[in-house]
């Protein structure tokens, strides 16, 4: 014992100091601790060196506390993040899609998308308190230590995609950019491959392993854009191209179905420009007819490579076009002196050739359509250019006769043209009038909408028979042509005839239906004696009149036989109808409306497909018995006197005037 206290006192007492001072150093290791986290998440500018000197200076700590546990100094630098920091997930293709499809892209509307990403970007800078100044502007710039959440990666991608579809706007102008809108137009590219860069390059620290992976194909095929458009290097454009392609291939391989969906229709719009690169390089053997089967597929990642090749096709033409100085036509050359005339024609002209040429029976019926559409959109070019031309002739008798002839030709082509569309449209509606449903569940072909079809056919070649035969010297070739479309127009109009026998025979009018497939079958049979005749007759016309003949008799024999069974079945159906008739009328079957059959499980508007009328509530509301108001009759009003009030009454002050005279 010292002084009076045990020896096991005093070790307690000093077991207790020591714990005292253990404590006292944790709490301040956990308060440096805190203090270099804040350090990490501040701005660059305000971050500084820190060694165990300013921890000690921060926190009190003494020098002979720190020594022997010096700590070495650090730095906390921008370029370095901890381990633990979260990765975004970002699905930078389905973002995307769903964004250009909702905002303009599905009409290739690139300025309503571009004013899209501008309100984008706003919302996007407003929510996340990342404006640039008020009044002056102030740079930002979006680092690795900005990204604290997925949004900053969103402002990359939708600045990326407004200068994208800034330049496909001048691209897709009407007549084309000029030269100083080229220029812009390559600058917008180039400002949308550096934000495309900078994307791919934050979601490989920031991002998950697919955004990564989604964000570089992203910035190839941006890369690629712009060196396609530059018309310069085709060989890192094809390098760039095939990249984006291939991470998307694999990409197509996992996920949900609609994100493989996406991967692929994505790969597919990206062959067609990989295969015109190669076609550049000289790696491929492709025609020019091949290059627009590419361009047929639709999606915004080909609206350059279409435009492009459009541009590449024009000039071709205006190459061949030099040397086309006439138009033949039925015997006659008109000469062609207006160059965009002459390409227009040339244009129409490889579109038939592609039309009826030997790949023609493959091609499916909406090409063919679309085929159509272009060569009149090429022949109302070509007669607005004759006919400004015709204007602008002054008083040049020879000019103008040859510009009214090529005017008559380029007319008669185009109807021509228009009669083969609509024989087209003919055999697509012939197919479904044979078919209950179609295999889209489309209804079936009215006999009636062939008739309207048939109709424009006999105006078409009526049209072309009196434009050719309106000359008074016609030549071997005028002559043939007009009596070609004279047979033609009386096989429509057999046509016509059948199927308006048809719409009668459906609506059960039987005598009318078999005058009119008699008709069409005398129709037939006259237009055929007359091709027997002709020189070169039309063997595919032959054989659908022949069709038509059979059906014809086939048909009225039908309607005979119908019509005799419906007549013997009239004095039975009478009979019947007699015997089931009375004198107090037909039977009204009780309506129940909805108000009095609530506890039923009855519809109170009918079955679905039925012509019921509703029984919701009656209407107008029936009369119902309402009681009056009782009669009073006042006996005593006749036998009462009342007082005068005639010195109640206001009197009429009189002047002087009315006192002397009345």
């Amino acid at each position: 014992m010292t002084d009076g206290i045990p020896p096991y006192a005093v070790r307690l007492e000093m077991i207790l100091a020591d714990v005292a001072s253990i404590l006292y150093v944790k709490n301040m290791i956990d308060q440096a601790c805190q203090y270099l986290t804040r350090l990490e998440t501040r701005p660059r500018k305000f971050r500084v060196r820190v060694n165990q000197f300013d921890i000690r200076a921060r926190f009190g700590f003494d020098s002979t506390m720190a020594k022997g546990n010096e700590v070495s100094s650090m730095e906390v630098d921008e370029g370095k993040t901890s381990a633990n920091s979260p990765k975004f997930s970002i699905n930078v293709l389905q973002l995307l899609k769903s964004a250009q499809m909702q905002h303009g892209l599905r009409h290739r509307d690139y300025t309503r998308y571009r004013r899209y990403c501008t309100a984008r970007l706003r919302r996007l800078y407003k929510s996340l308190k990342f404006t640039h100044g008020r009044g002056k502007y102030v740079k930002k710039a979006i680092t690795e230590s900005t990204v604290t959440e997925v949004r900053f990666l969103h402002i990359l991608l939708y600045m990326s995609e407004r200068a994208w579809s800034h330049a496909m706007e001048k691209r897709h102008l009407p007549d084309g950019p000029n030269s100083r809108q080229r220029i812009y137009l390559l600058g917008r590219l180039r400002k949308a491959v550096k934000w495309a860069a900078l994307f791919a390059q934050l979601c490989a620290t920031k991002g998950d392993s697919r955004a990564s992976l989604e964000a570089e194909a992203y910035a190839s095929y941006m890369k690629g854009t712009l060196l396609f458009e530059q018309d310069q290097n085709w060989k890192a454009a094809l390098m760039n191209f095939r990249k984006a392609r291939d991470v998307y291939e694999e990409l197509g391989k996992y996920g949900s179905i609609e994100n493989q969906v996406l991967c692929r229709e994505r790969v597919e719009e990206l062959e067609p420009s990989i295969r015109y690169c190669l076609h550049k390089v000289g790696e491929s053997d492709l025609q020019t007819s091949e290059l627009m089967d590419i361009g047929e597929v639709e999606g915004p990642a080909l609206d350059l490579f279409k435009a492009k090749l459009e541009a590449v096709m024009a000039e071709a033409r205006s190459q061949q076009a030099a040397s086309m100085t006439e138009f033949y036509w039925l015997g006659h050359r008109f000469p062609i002196n207006n160059a965009k005339t002459r390409v227009s024609i040339l244009k129409a002209q490889e579109l038939e050739k592609d039309l009826h040429g030997p790949a023609a029976d493959a091609l499916p019926a909406e090409k063919k359509l679309s085929m159509f559409d272009k060569i009149f959109s090429a022949y109302h070019e070509a007669r607005a250019c004759i006919r400004s031309d015709l204007a602008s002739a002054g008083n040049a008798d020879n000019v103008k006769i040859d510009l009214n002839g090529l005017d008559k030709a380029v007319s008669a082509a185009l109807g021509q043209r228009t009669i083969e569309r609509n024989q087209l449209l003919i055999s697509i509606a012939k197919t479904k009038f044979t078919k209950q449903r179609d295999e889209k569940g489309e209804k079936i072909t009215k006999p009636e909408e062939l008739v309207r079809l048939y109709d424009l056919q006999i105006q078409n070649s009526t049209d072309l028979y009196d434009l050719v035969s309106s000359q008074r010297n016609m030549n071997q070739e005028e002559d043939s042509f007009s009596k070609e479309y004279e047979l033609k127009g009386l096989a429509f109009r057999a046509e016509r005839c059948f199927f308006l026998a048809k719409s009668y025979s459906f609506a059960g009018k039987r005598a009318e239906a078999y005058a009119l497939f008699r008709h069409a079958g005398n129709l037939a049979d006259e237009v055929l004696k007359k091709l027997q005749v002709a020189i070169n007759p039309d063997q595919a016309l032959i054989k659908d009149l022949k069709i038509l003949s059979e059906n014809c008799r086939s048909n009225c024999c039908i309607e005979h036989a119908t019509g005799i069974m419906e007549e013997e079945k009239i004095p039975e159906k009478l009979s019947k109808g007699v015997s089931t008739m009375s004198l107090a009328g037909p039977e009204k079957k009780e309506e129940k409306f909805l108000l009095e059959k609530l506890d039923l499980y009855e519809s109170a508007i009918g079955e679905a497909g039925t012509k019921s009328v509703p029984c919701i509530e009656r209407f107008p509301p029936p009369f119902q018995a309402v009681p009056c108001n009782p009669i009073v009759l006042d006996i005593a009003y006749s036998s009462i006197e009342f007082p005068s009030l005639e010195n109640r009454m206001k009197k009429d002050k009189k002047g002087i005037f009315s006192r002397l005279w009345g």
